[in-house]
């Protein structure tokens, strides 16, 4: 069990202003380097400073030390006892790298469990080109109609001739990938494989750290487990050769019709084209359904199994989770295989906004009594994400049942490629790391009361996915059908999220075992469901229908959406229509449906001109001594610079005195209300970014609710800061150089990274990038070649004192305007990788830096840092340095001698209190946050609408106030050649794109508090 202090009867004040570290996020942490154990100790410490509750230990890119080895294990089993030592928990992962299921590899070497698929191609020629463990199992006689549907198939001989198209089914093994190391992905369609990869992975931790499961190490992390994705035709009518790929392994024939009573290689050409007449295939939905069994049997119920029986949770997420079209292509149903995972998960990449990613796995949990749900969030976001997008991204998944938060991605290292896995780095490498502790704390206190009680929900929606099933085939015959069911998919959990309806998705496959017997309520597991929507499912399983019929019969509430259903269990049938005929119906529209709901609700949201308030989502739990409602925002603001204020009336259903959960402070403190018609009504107002955490205790409050307060008059401006300082040395960035193999003639200058691809293809290397072998696995070749990198540095002034930051400095050779200079480090920058070597002075004029490393396959020429105190001026792709500003305005950092900055920065003038208190509010900034000061003293921070900080208990008169604003390392180490400003997707491809969206000039993001700070007055 997890959350253990959860078997008190209450929550103790205690706990929630102090959450211990079951209730904290635990991050990834890439362990993509030489590991050692006195940096891995170091950096424990790090996480624990920044108010984290753990971390997992991930392989990722980079990985120096044989994964699984016993060197290794023993740094896991010290990181384990350290976070022990420090009252943490120490997660497990169960790959290195993903998808996990290969074991690095050690796994697929056997081609026995090497993944597979059957090929179905017109293409004789390819499909008689076999490799190691490929064969033919099947060739067809294929006819169309003119609409591109079957008319008729047969299956013939492999030298039989066709009377109209010849297909052949090829099973064929997957091809041997960097990715997984010279190895392949493994076939978890095969339990025997999974049982294999248990072995490799979970037996050797079990063997080393096994004394610690279920206590400092509550549970390991798998991530991304799939199989080899289902494609479609492009066109009915083939132009050319073309395959379809299906999802195999050895025994799907006979385990197949084993379960079916038919071969199913008698039937493939329905796996493929459409019937006439637009007749569902059963083979089709068949094998659909069977794929996805197979696989969650196979993979998910066999690490799941093992787990319970070593008394650790299964954790980690699927596969491509959010749409129905993505989870048919490469797991089949997400729901399927959360039934083994002790704590489900899912994963949420870039700012996006997945309700269904989110609902499915809070609704297995729910049902299958788990204690919470894991969410992998903040990935891809960026270097230039700050506190607002993480404390948002946070909130909303909160609200949908997120309570085990991991945050993506915290780096062991930035050597080589590592800098580009997907920042920013949520640790020691970015300047704001000291101040996580805000937001940790925040969901850790969210956490302590949403872990407790049980979900109050009536409503239940039937999994609407086996109904997508019907139509993968053919491109042009179906994508568009099934582009409207994932319409309608997302459609409806964004109603229903959004209209404070919660709800669970109920998986029709899962059903019988949670759900012996219909009834109403309709008990499915741990929950019960008044109501239960049926989102135009063309085909209901028998067992469905029965336990609906049931429920209906017993007075439950049964709302159709659209059609009704023709087919059961894909096969025509009356019974969904009767069903149908006999139970409510509901236009497939918003306001229909919310309005449908009504009686279901247990809270309403309403702006103070009676309209229902929209772009908000909440859960309600259930708890021994009241309820605990949480309420979040369903988005950004369209542009955060411009706070706005969202007034409220919250009705809820009883008489309760509400009392208010501070997250923030951890403060208590009760809340007036009204009551009406049997309900509480409690006013209040939500800035964008703000969340609300009430505890709704039985009987009535001692006063009527508040007023809203109106906001401040802004009495004056300060104009600019009267001194300033930065908290890090400033940064020139060299990312381009003119360059020389092996001593020769110096080619033109270019980009790095540019000239290191061209300098690999010269000489035949592999090029870097995110797909690399793991270092472990390569053989230790020295390298035989030099590179010569020479940079010249244009300055206005004479410059003393400066360093260059690079790595491998212990083996550069390094000269200025001739000089040589000592490569012995002094210190590092920013990151442990990164080397300080001191210079001699630069000179005004040019000033020619050469630096010669080796060069070979595993080297990694990077940019490189001049560290000083000077400023920068950027014109396009040119960088120029200069004296730093005597005078720093409000505004953009970059164009202020800090272009490629990224430490903090301080602001500071004076100000006057008045009736003891002074109010500071600053709007508009570009970081991750910005800190308060009062006369030297730490007052607060200033991080999200409405921009106020308000300093109490002060002597009237002047006060010097200093704002530190904490910057990013977008500008830094981010894509800066990038042209695409909206991508949103930064991954290691952002810092090599071509053409249109490459540019030799920088585009930096603007830094800095970029408008003037306000004194407001008192408010009224």
């Amino acid at each position: 069990m997890l959350y253990k202090k959860n078997r008190a009867p209450s929550l103790s004040d205690d706990l929630f202003r102090n959450p211990t570290s079951e209730y904290r996020g635990a991050p990834f942490w890439a362990w993509n380097d030489l590991l050692e154990k006195d940096e891995l100790a170091r950096q424990i410490d790090v996480f624990r400073g920044m108010g984290l509750g753990g971390f997992h230990m991930h392989v990722r890119t980079g990985l120096k030390n044989r994964y699984l080895s016993d060197a290794y294990m023993a740094l896991v089993r010290a990181c384990v006892d350290k976070a022990k030592q420090n009252g943490m928990l120490a997660w497990l992962y169960d790959e290195d790298r993903w998808a996990s299921g290969a074991a690095g590899g050690l796994v697929t070497k056997e081609l026995r469990y090497r993944a597979r698929a059957v090929y179905f191609t017109n293409d004789a020629q390819d499909a008689m080109t076999l490799g190691a463990g490929d064969r033919l199992i099947a060739c067809y006689d294929v006819a169309l109609h003119g609409d591109g549907s079957l008319a008729a198939y047969r299956r013939i001989g492999k030298d039989d001739a066709a009377a109209g198209m010849k297909w052949f089914a090829v099973l064929r093994l997957s091809t041997p990938s960097t990715w997984f190391n010279g190895q392949t992905y493994l076939d978890t369609l095969n339990k025997a494989a999974v049982e294999r990869f248990v072995e490799v992975t979970h037996e050797r931790y079990q063997a080393v750290v096994g004394d610690e499961f279920g206590e400092t190490i509550p549970a390991i992390f798998t991530d991304e487990p799939q199989f080899t994705s289902k494609t479609t035709l492009k066109t009915a009518v083939p132009q050319g050769n073309v395959w379809v790929r299906l999802p195999w392994t050895d025994r799907v024939p006979d385990l197949y019709e084993k379960q079916y009573g038919e071969d199913l290689l008698d039937k493939l050409p329905e796996l493929v084209w459409e019937l006439p007449q637009g007749r569902a295939s059963v083979t089709r939905y068949r094998y659909h359904d069977f794929i996805t069994e197979l696989f969650a049997s196979s993979f998910a119920d066999t690490v799941g199994q093992w787990c319970d029986r070593n008394g650790i949770a299964l954790t980690g997420h699927m596969m491509e989770e959010p749409s129905l079209r993505s989870q048919t292509a490469i797991i089949g149903e997400a729901m399927r295989s959360y039934r083994s995972f002790g704590i489900p998960g899912i994963d949420l990449l870039c700012n996006y906004h997945e309700f269904t990613t989110a609902k499915q796995a809070q609704s297995a949990a729910r049902q299958f009594g788990r204690e919470g749900v894991l969410s992998e969030l903040y990935g891809v976001t960026s270097w230039d994400a700050d506190f607002r997008l993480y404390k948002h991204q946070g909130d909303w998944q909160a609200a949908l049942g997120i309570t085990v938060r991991v945050p993506h991605l915290s780096w062991y290292s930035m050597q080589g490629e590592a800098k580009r896995d997907y920042p920013a780095s949520i640790s020691y490498q970015s300047a704001w790391h000291t101040q996580w502790h805000l937001l940790e704390d925040h969901f850790a206190r969210v956490n302590t009361a949403l872990t407790r009680g049980r979900a109050k929900v009536k409503v239940a929606v039937v999994h609407p996915i086996e109904s997508f099933w019907l139509h993968w085939g053919p491109n042009d015959k179906t994508a568009g059908i099934r582009a409207d069911l994932d319409d309608r998919f997302r459609n409806l959990t964004d109603w229903l999220v959004q209209g404070l309806i919660d709800f669970d998705f109920i998986s029709e496959a899962l059903l019988p075992g949670l759900c012996p017997a219909g009834g109403a309520p309709l008990r499915v597991g741990e929950m019960q469901y008044d109501t239960v929507i049926v989102p135009g499912c063309e085909t209901l399983r028998s067992s469905t229908l029965e336990r609906l019929e049931a429920f209906a019969a017993a007075g439950g509430r049964l709302l159709f959406l659209g059609e009704a259903p023709t087919l059961a269990d894909a096969e025509p049938s009356a019974r969904g229509k009767a069903l149908f005929q006999k139970s409510e119906r509901v236009p497939f529209a918003r306001a229909a449906v919310l309005s449908a709901l009504e009686c279901d609700r247990f809270l309403t949201a309403r702006t103070p001109d009676g309209r229902l308030a929209d772009g908000l989502l909440h859960q309600l739990r259930a708890d021994t001594d009241g309820d605990w409602l949480f309420l979040a925002h369903t988005g950004e603001p369209a542009n955060k610079d411009l706070p706005r204020r969202q007034e409220l009336e919250l009705t809820v259903k009883g008489d309760f005195a509400p009392v208010l959960y501070d997250t923030a402070t951890g403060e208590i403190r009760p809340l007036g209300a009204d009551y009406a018609d049997g309900c509480t009504v409690i006013r209040t107002a939500l800035w964008d970014y703000d969340s609300l955490l009430l505890k709704l205790v039985p009987g009535r409050a001692a006063r009527p609710a508040e007023a809203v307060p109106r906001r401040r008059k802004t009495a004056a401006v300060i104009a600019q800061p009267s001194f300033w300082s930065i908290g890090e040395e400033n940064v020139l960035l060299l990312d381009t150089a003119e360059y020389a193999l092996d001593g020769g003639a110096f080619a033109p200058a270019d980009n790095i990274l540019r000239l290191d691809d061209r300098l690999r293809d010269t000489l035949g290397l592999p090029r870097r990038g995110g797909h690399v072998a793991q270092p472990y696995t390569l053989e230790d070749v020295p390298p035989t070649h030099t590179i010569t990198l020479r940079c010249r540095i244009q300055s206005e002034i004479e410059v003393t004192g400066a360093f260059l930051a690079l790595e491998d400095a212990e083996v550069s050779a390094i000269t200025l305007n001739g000089v040589s200079v000592d490569n012995k480090p002094q210190g590092r920058f920013v990151d442990i990788a990164i080397k300080k070597v001191p210079l001699p002075p630069l000179h005004p004029g040019e000033n020619v830096l050469t630096v010669t490393q080796p060069f070979g396959e595993r080297t990694n020429p990077e940019a490189m840092y001049l560290l000083g105190g000077f400023g920068v001026k950027v014109v396009g792709a040119k960088a120029v340095v200069t004296a730093l500003p005597q005078q720093l305005a409000f505004g953009d950092l970059t164009t202020q001698g800090l272009p490629f900055y990224g430490g903090t920065v301080r602001y500071g003038f004076r100000a006057k209190a008045r009736n003891g208190a002074l109010t500071v509010h600053a709007s508009c900034y570009r970081g991750g946050l910005i800190k308060v000061y009062c006369d030297g003293t730490d007052v607060g921070a200033i991080i999200y609408p409405p921009y106020d900080l308000t300093i109490t208990g002060l002597a009237d008169g002047e006060h010097e106030i200093v704002l530190e604003l904490y910057l990013h390392r977008y500008n830094t180490f981010g894509p800066l050649h990038l042209v695409d400003e909206k991508r949103l997707w930064h991954g290691p491809d952002a810092w090599r794109t071509e053409g249109d969206d490459w540019s030799d000039a920088y585009v930096l993001r603007r830094t800095g508090i970029l408008k003037a700070p306000e004194i407001p007055e008192p408010a009224e």
